[in-house]
């Protein structure tokens, strides 16, 4: 598989949730949770399930970063 998205996460499906049309994913990488909004079609495609290892796909033309203070 190629893709243009340069940065990649491996992580575990943490949770599911199946709504009429979107589904929302939230996969646990090294400890963070990262929260994705995809169709529910797309859900049951890859048949994602709670403890399935998964690749995330970061492409975006913004990204933020925090510091905290102190």
């Amino acid at each position: 598989m190629k893709l243009s998205a340069r940065n990649r996460l491996s992580g575990t499906v943490r949770n599911v949730k199946l709504g009429t049309v979107m589904a929302e994913v939230t996969v646990d990488v090294g400890g963070q949770q990262i929260v994705s909004a995809i169709t529910r079609a797309s859900a049951e495609h890859l048949g994602l399930a709670e403890g399935q290892p998964v690749t995330v796909f970061v492409k975006a033309t913004e990204v933020l970063l925090g510091v905290e203070d102190g």
